[in-house]
């Protein structure tokens, strides 16, 4: 490649390291062989200069390349971190037209051609790495200091409540409340026994479900929860057998109901009393826990089983027995924590035998009063209860003895009142009873870090009973006590569910039009071209009884004969055999045998054949004795007694 004679112009650049003399601040100039005047540059040959500016571009060069393709550390001097555009701003030779990204006072806005010394490539390189570095912590520090200003002041924008939708179950409190998994459906019971199945696919902005079922007969329905596959649904009712169901409401299994004159309940097949609670194994979609009122917890396994697996026995403080009112498994299945009538908190090792608990906190809520739902964080290493006393409580499985933080003042009436975590865990969601002084019931947010009340939501002018955040959609599901469910959500953070069916616009029934046809009475027109009278419709469906044909009359009876009807045999066997066999002419079986004897009797009288004229001379005259008309209150005439009766 053949280069062109590069000329060097005036040089005005003030660096007293690279100057030799007393004339630092002259303008020196640089002949073609390189060599400077008084107090100019050090020596410097053709070749190295050209190799210089070709640095200089190859690295221009690079670092374009490396913005357009985002690789770090590409090209020659990819280590160290300069501005190399200034430094071509500068040396205006081979790039004038380049543009410097750092801003200079105008003082120092001189044109500089040539290229630098290396003394000032090294200063200009250490200068440029500096200011990175220092860039690069402000920026560290600044995403820090929003991060932990993002942990407090963005928690409320978390919360997906911009928007509500609402769904009609019915007209009484809704106690139960489950979300399938992939969040495609949701189902719902009530107290008035009903169980009704919603589809976010299917459903428009009416929000209807598309199928309601009463699964338990006459008993509440008190709890709902999927499998973890979400195929098959398991519900608790106010009965002591708990039932299964598939998603789309057919029963695949009931549990069977214990002997309740055995007082051992671990003889016993299954439950006694009524059931309280449920949940499903985490990850085994065959396994599922109960609890009920005979002071036990039962674990089923597979959907053919006749009785339970195993039976663990809740125990009050001088151990005697104590009814569970709420269970639930932890993330791992590794625990079992149950939530009992005198307040305390009882777990289990899955891993072990159940005859001893693994913690046991006495005094956890107020005695008498139901611990109406214990749950897991999604981490594994909190937990969460909710009692009627109003209190809801955080605890901490490494610190089990003291609550982490008790919230007070959150009235409860239903004994199904549940709490929830959000799905980063930051978060604690319960529900309160509406009060009597107050419009509007509320959702409750709190931190699980702070302990403060992130944000207060009225839901409804009803007692808020069930509140499930689905961790797929990032929406909540609430369940008041009017019989509706109020679904929450977000149009930037939440995805699917109810989004899905409020831009489905509700399309009613085409009305059907119905075109009246004049009729002209023409009493004197032929028969032919006569129109028939309009008759109501109670009329036409009589003359439609009436016609055989379009009524489909069945065959009616026969009136003789046995053995049902024969088809054209007649009614007994022996005519049947006589009429296959070609013995007789065809016999009337449908004719009474009476009428046909007396069709004979008037030509037998006139005309005797058989036997009365073997008997004309010497049969006697028939007599009959004719009764003499009595009144019919006397008793009959009694035949005096003679003396050859004696």
């Amino acid at each position: 490649m053949q280069r062109g004679k590069i000329s060097f112009g005036k040089i005005q650049l003030s660096i007293n390291q690279s100057l030799d003399g007393p004339n630092a601040g002259a303008n020196e100039k640089v002949n073609d062989s390189g060599s400077s005047g008084v107090g100019g540059f050090k020596k410097m040959d053709k070749q190295q200069m050209i190799r210089q500016i070709e640095d200089v571009a190859e690295d221009f060069e690079s670092q374009h390349l490396k913005e357009v393709m985002g690789i770090s550390g590409f090209g020659r001097k990819a280590a160290q971190v300069f501005d190399i555009n200034e430094q071509i701003a500068k040396a205006k030779i081979t790039h004038p037209v380049v543009e410097k990204k750092r801003e200079v006072p105008e003082q120092e806005q001189e044109d500089v051609i040539g290229p630098l010394p290396p003394a000032a490539l090294e200063d200009t390189e250490r200068h440029n790495s500096d200011e990175a570095t220092n860039k690069v912590k402000d920026s560290d520090d600044e995403s820090t200091s929003d991060e932990d200003s993002d942990d407090e002041q963005s928690l409320s924008k978390r919360i997906p409540y911009t928007h509500e939708v609402q769904m009609q179950h019915g007209s009484r409190a809704v106690l139960a409340l489950a979300g399938d998994p992939s969040g495609a459906r949701l189902v719902s019971g009530s107290i008035d026994y009903d169980m009704c199945f919603w589809d976010f696919v299917g459903m428009d902005s009416s929000m209807r479900s598309f199928r309601q079922l009463q699964p338990c007969e006459n008993h509440p329905i008190r709890a709902l929860q999927y499998s973890v596959t979400g195929e098959m649904i398991l519900v608790i009712s106010g009965n002591a057998q708990a039932k299964v169901l598939d998603r789309d409401g057919f029963e695949k299994l009931e549990c069977c109901k214990g002997d309740q004159y055995i007082s051992d309940m671990s003889r016993t097949k299954g439950h006694v009393a009524q059931l309280t609670s449920g949940c499903w194994h985490p990850f085994n979609r065959e396994q599922f826990l109960t609890a009920a009122l005979d002071g036990t917890l039962r674990i089923w396994q597979g959907l053919k089983a006749k009785e339970q697996v195993q039976v663990i026995k809740t125990r009050a403080m001088g151990g005697l027995r104590t009814n569970a009112s709420s269970c639930n498994f932890n993330r791992d299945a590794t625990l079992i924590a149950a939530g009992c009538v005198d307040g305390s908190i009882q777990t289990w090792d899955t891993r072990k035998m159940f005859v001893n608990t693994t913690h046991c906190v006495r005094g956890a809520h107020q005695k008498g009063s139901e611990i109406t739902s214990i749950v897991f964080s999604y981490m594994g290493l909190q937990l969460a209860t909710r009692s009627n006393d109003e209190t809801m409580k955080l605890w901490d499985l490494r610190q089990f003895k003291q609550p982490l933080h008790t919230w007070s003042n959150l009235y409860s009436r239903y004994d199904s009142t549940d709490c929830c975590f959000s799905p980063d865990d930051r978060l604690l969601v319960t529900g309160e009873s509406l009060p009597k002084n107050q419009a509007e019931a509320n959702l409750y947010f709190y931190s699980t870090k702070t302990f403060q009340e992130v944000q207060r939501t009225p839901v409804s002018n009803s007692h808020v009973v069930k509140t499930l955040w689905h961790p797929k959609l990032n929406q909540l599901f609430v369940s008041c006590g009017n019989g509706t469910i109020k679904c929450l959500y977000d149009e930037k953070r939440s995805i699917r569910g109810a989004t899905l069916c409020v831009v489905k616009t509700h399309r009613k029934r085409q009305q059907m039009e119905m075109v009246g046809v004049s009729q002209i009475i023409t009493p004197h027109a032929l028969p032919l071209f006569r129109q028939e009278k309009s008759r109501s419709s109670r009329k036409k469906m009589e003359k439609a009884r009436m016609d055989p044909v379009k009524s489909k009359r069945p065959d009616l009876p026969i009136t003789s004969g046995q053995g049902g009807r024969v088809a054209s045999s007649g009614g007994t066997l022996s005519s049947y055999v006589i009429r296959n066999l070609g013995l007789s002419k065809r016999v009337d079986d449908d004719q009474d045998p009476r009428e046909a004897i007396l069709k004979y009797a008037k030509d037998a009288a006139e005309n005797p054949y058989w036997i009365a004229p073997a008997y004309k001379d010497t049969q006697p005259k028939a007599i009959f004795s004719e009764k003499l008309p009595t009144d019919r209150d006397e008793p009959p005439i009694k035949k005096p007694m003679t003396e050859a009766d004696n």
